[in-house]
């Protein structure tokens, strides 16, 4: 008798080490995040260099013209792609739901009723025979004791993949932000270019008539008639041209809404948005973990990675419960006086699989590779972006100095070559000239201080400008 005892202590003890050592072959490694593949700053960058931290700065403060935030709060509801971003997170989180109800039993209520009638050749007696049976339980079905971490993994695998769609929803309504943004701010250019075009043909078309009225006098020359109707027909071109991309942009504007609102609030010009781009860039360690598209690839990552542990963990046994709990009887009146139970543990292991398992950790294993230079890739274009827009803004401050200083000393030019040219001194071409190279300044100047606004809105994209704070 006390042989048995030991014979079922050492066996006892055999089974829990051996479950023991598979427990710790089939347990999940912890993430490791890669290191980042850029520079520790971004170029051209001081250290500590001052400015609002755009991940804290809410669109609305960011963004004061009222009409362009009506507009953006308009995009934010009707926008199609956000719609369909919102409807990827819906599927994802559904689809972690389904993987958490793997992991808890299965319980089911079933009643039953059979009644059979044998005839005499078949019941071997005299008469007929019948046989009645009524069930009425509640059974546990297919619970799988997840002793290696098979289900928690696929659970883990899910959870990441919906925190990741959730991540790329909120990229999508990021960049809709400033897409509207820049949108808006094309529209406000040709504008004024088209404008300024209206005042260019006006301006040309008095030329033309003041020429003609000189070559009835004999002050004039048909060259310089020539001249000057050929500068009213490009004036009209670039007009009609510059008409037409503001239909295409205000095109583009309502695409992007989804739906114009019928009354928006008066805008702003270009020149009094009042956009503060003094964002400062901070460390990229610290600013591109921060941007949705980084951690949506994070999150993808971690997905990749908890599908490795459930496929390591599809190499160990499996045990499964089936149990139920309730009563039978052959007549319905006797149902509840009748208790009835089972209980049918079942423990499988793959002995020989065709190389299934290793096949489906090899395909694990090489979408964690793919899942890694995803997210390195990530980071880099991220990085790329930030040192884009702080270099656009840097450039375009400068730019916007010397096209002003450019625009007044064609103003002062045409006014030199229309006095001279009132004087006899200089034929009217200079006067044309002078003409056309103001209204290119003044056209590069309007450019010019859009490009400025559109890389604020871009730059403000890039360092994951703030979509959850309120307005300050």
């Amino acid at each position: 008798m006390q042989g048995k005892k030991l014979a079922l202590t050492a066996v006892r003890h055999c089974v829990c080490s051996v479950l023991a050592l598979l427990t710790a072959c089939a347990q999940q490694t912890e993430l490791q995040r890669p290191a980042l593949p850029v520079p520790q700053a971004f170029p051209g960058v001081p250290t500590g260099t001052a400015g609002r931290d755009a991940t804290k700065t809410h669109w609305t403060a960011f963004f004061p013209d009222p009409r362009l935030q009506a507009l953006i709060t308009t995009a934010l509801e009707y926008n199609r792609d956000l719609r369909m971003a919102a409807g990827r997170v819906q599927e994802a989180r559904a689809q972690y739901g389904l993987a958490r109800a793997e992991r808890l039993p299965l319980v089911n209520l079933n009643a039953q009723a059979a009644v059979q009638r044998s005839p005499p050749s078949i019941s071997g007696v005299d008469a007929s025979s019948n046989t009645n049976r009524f069930d009425l339980s509640v059974s546990t079905i297919s619970y799988e004791l997840d002793f290696w971490g098979r289900l928690a993994s696929l659970t883990d695998a899910a959870r990441n993949t919906y925190l990741a769609t959730e991540e790329a929803r909120r990229s999508v309504y990021l960049s809709l932000i400033a897409d509207v943004a820049t949108a808006y701010f094309a529209q406000l250019q040709l504008d004024e270019a088209a404008e300024l075009a209206r005042s260019t043909v006006t301006s040309r078309e008095q030329s033309l008539a003041l020429v003609m009225k000189g070559l009835e006098i004999g002050g004039s020359y048909d060259y310089e008639v020539q001249q000057a109707r050929g500068a009213l027909e490009t004036a009209r071109t670039s007009l009609a041209a510059l008409e037409h991309q503001r239909n295409v942009a205000t095109n583009q504007l309502t695409y992007l809404v989804g739906s114009l609102p019928p009354e928006l609030p008066a805008g702003r010009s270009l020149d009094a948005q009042g956009i503060d781009n003094d964002l400062a860039p901070g460390l990229p360690g610290d600013v591109l973990l921060q941007r949705p598209d980084v951690m949506a690839a994070e999150q993808r990552l971690a997905a990749a990675h908890a599908n490795i542990g459930a496929a390591r963990a599809a190499f160990f046994p499996k045990v499964l419960l089936t149990a139920g709990l309730g009563f039978a009887s052959p007549a319905l009146a006797t149902l509840l006086s009748g208790g009835a139970w089972n209980f049918q543990p079942m423990i499988s292991m793959p002995l020989f699989d065709g190389g299934r398992n290793a096949a489906n950790q090899d395909v694990a294993e090489a979408r964690k590779v793919i899942a890694v230079a995803d997210y390195e890739k990530t980071i880099q274009i991220a990085f790329r972006e930030v040192s884009d827009q702080l270099s656009a803004r840097q450039s375009l401050e400068s730019q916007l100095r010397s096209s002003k200083a450019n625009m007044q000393a064609q103003d002062r030019r045409l006014v030199i070559a229309q006095a001279r040219f009132n004087a006899g001194m200089v034929g009217y071409l200079d006067v044309l000239d002078a003409q056309r190279d103001l209204v290119g300044a003044q056209q590069s100047f309007i450019q010019i201080r859009r490009a400025r606004l559109d890389a604020a809105a871009q730059l403000y994209k890039a360092l994951g400008g703030g979509t959850q704070a309120a307005a300050a």
